[in-house]
């Protein structure tokens, strides 16, 4: 199946389904001798796993990682390393109802098209359960970048009309205080009332992320065709549910004129404000690079819609199974670890342009 790889230098390909034996990959490009926190790698994936909290699906899956290859007394080996997570607790009797429908707004009708065929049970390849293996590669690249100084913060800002409008930088022991993921703990409040809510009535709610990243050194990026924010964007659409990506000022830069867009530089090369989003050009300039990612409200839902059979035949789905009414707690560790992929990658690129 093409379109299972990311990366150039630092590389992550994924294998595996929703409800089969497991899923897992190989991560290529790791430079070598480099001490591995594992622990810190599993409590990455303990942050995305189903069933941590009320607000997240009941699926209950330990979610542990076990390498393969390419860490040798903890650290790296230079060699590609292979990974895999089991997957312990499927109901795949819960989507025989599926077999031959067409849910709504999910991939059942493109895959079916596509391949000729599909795998039903939970989405198959579609299920967002292939995220976990972004995660572990995710974990790597974070303890590698922050080796050098750059440092992620990434949290919920918004959950349907409930807005945390800020671009702060918090730890994230702040983060973590709530099960939603927003520092804002009346904001926060507000997002998981408003989850209930929803949730209650058998339905789901979209929102966004914001991820802020600093200590990331001027020079990163490839002009022309593999910008930094280009390549961030993508990584970002490659999420499930997500549809939308703004860096920097972003769509509210359409209200303002150029002099008041512009970031006017200080002294020490910095700028006095950063509607760039720490990117300029298509390489990092040495601001906190800011950007905001859009997810949709879940598609399955637990209420019945009318839908298509293959044949083309009108039918009504019974909405069952278990499902998160708003994935936005579970994606941030999904979105901080694209990030990390993305800027290892560019940093490993970075370094094999001067002699």
């Amino acid at each position: 199946m093409a379109g299972s790889s990311y990366g150039t230098l630092f590389k992550i390909s994924t294998f595996g389904e929703s409800h089969g034996e497991a899923i897992g990959g190989v991560i290529d490009g790791v430079p070598a001798n480099f001490q591995l926190d594992l622990v810190a790698i599993q409590n990455e994936l303990n942050r995305r796993k189903p069933g941590q909290s009320e607000l997240t699906t009941p699926r209950s899956e330990s979610d542990q990682v076990q390498f393969l290859s390419g860490i040798f007394e903890g650290k790296t080996t230079g060699t590609p390393i292979g990974f895999m997570i089991s997957n312990t607790n499927v109901k795949s009797a819960d989507y025989d109802h599926m077999k031959d429908v067409f849910r709504p707004s999910h991939a059942d009708y493109t895959y079916q098209h596509k391949y000729g065929l599909r795998d039903y049970r939970g989405g198959g390849r579609s299920s967002a359960r292939e995220t976990a293996c972004r995660v572990v590669a995710g974990a790597i690249a974070k303890q590698m970048l922050q080796s050098i100084g750059i440092q992620f913060s990434t949290y919920v800002s918004q959950v349907g009309t409930v807005v945390l409008n800020t671009k702060e930088f918090y730890p994230l022991s702040v983060i973590e205080a709530s099960p939603v993921r927003c520092p804002d703990a009346t904001i926060a409040q507000q997002m998981i009332a408003r989850i209930e809510e929803i949730k209650s009535l058998g339905d789901s709610i979209g929102g966004t992320v914001q991820c802020v990243i600093t200590g990331v050194p001027v020079g990163l990026g490839e002009p022309v065709f593999d910008k930094l924010h280009a390549e961030l964007g993508k990584a970002m659409l490659s999420i499930n549910a997500v549809k939308g990506f703004e860096i920097g000022s972003g769509f509210s830069s359409l209200g303002m004129t150029g002099s008041e867009h512009n970031d006017v530089f200080l002294p020490n090369g910095q700028t006095k404000t950063n509607h760039s989003g720490g990117i300029q050009g298509g390489i990092s300039n040495g601001m906190p690079i800011d950007f905001r990612v859009a997810f949709k409200p879940v598609a399955t839902i637990m209420q019945d819609q009318v839908s298509i059979d293959r044949d083309g035949n009108e039918i009504t789905i019974e909405g069952k199974g278990r499902h998160d009414a708003c994935v936005l707690p579970r994606a941030v560790p999904i979105v901080e670890s694209m990030a990390a992929i993305v800027l290892l990658d560019f940093y490993l690129r970075n370094k094999a342009i001067h002699l």
